[in-house]
């Protein structure tokens, strides 16, 4: 059966450092184990957050980043020197990892306006990239970590409800999106779903009441949250606003 647990701490500044805790022992125990790991980020503000805990604790020297994959859930499709960027945003981590031995080749950013003409390129040439890296067979790699926020509307990734959902496997674009801007690129449920461990880290009151209705029902369309799950685990990490409704 697979594990679902909800973890609440006190507050998102305790939430991030225990995100940043549990993913630096992942990290380690899926590079002994597979020689490699792979890690999907986020953005929000709890998902950075994270990063920035991870820049600074101790034991992130303990891991060989060089055999570290980053991946991303979804991308606003932007330019590429863009705040709004999730990828941008992650050099919080990614500055510190550089003098620890992180591949640069291994960081995947999804496409921006500066490199492809429309979302659906960048979705295209990412769904590629994640074939190459993944095992003979697969449309991406097992990943060890996924990482999702959850905005109060339930979406995550650019998977917003009763408007984004695809059979296909891999990063699709996405167009007309509820919050901007319009064009995104997003890897699909299903891609998700493919992953080994699947965090979802929510903070704030504002998003107790869809913490609660993912809780309650699987409702892929009327509740995107509420269907993600990683094939080993599937883990809630929030504070106690977040958690005020459970």
């Amino acid at each position: 059966m697979i594990a679902r647990q909800i973890v609440i701490h006190q507050d998102m500044e305790a939430t991030a450092h225990a995100v940043a805790a549990r993913l630096i022992t992942s990290v380690l125990d899926a590079i002994s184990t597979r020689g490699v790991a792979h890690v999907v980020l986020t953005g929000g503000s709890l998902g950075i957050a994270a990063l920035a805990a991870v820049a600074v604790n101790p034991a992130r020297k303990s891991v060989d980043w060089s055999l570290v994959h980053f991946w991303f859930g979804d991308e606003r499709f932007v330019a590429r020197g863009s705040a709004d960027r999730n990828a941008g945003q992650a050099e919080v981590l990614f500055a510190e990892l550089d003098a620890l031995g992180l591949d640069r080749d291994n960081v995947h950013e999804m496409g921006s306006t500066d490199e492809y003409p429309s979302a659906q390129d960048a979705a295209d040439a990412y769904r590629a990239l994640l074939r190459e890296e993944a095992p003979t067979g697969a449309a991406s790699p097992a990943f060890d970590v996924l990482m999702l926020g959850m905005g109060p509307d339930s979406h995550v990734a650019s998977l917003f409800p009763n408007h984004t959902r695809s059979d296909e496997l891999g990063a699709i674009a996405v167009h007309d999106s509820p919050k901007p801007p319009a064009d995104r690129v997003s890897l699909t449920m299903g891609t998700i779903n493919t992953a080994r461990e699947v965090w979802l880290l929510v903070a704030g009151g504002e998003k107790a009441p869809a913490l609660a209705a993912a809780q309650h029902r699987v409702d892929e369309r009327a509740v995107p949250a509420s269907a993600v799950k990683g094939t080993d685990a599937t883990r809630w990490l929030v504070d106690r606003a977040a958690a005020a409704l459970l």
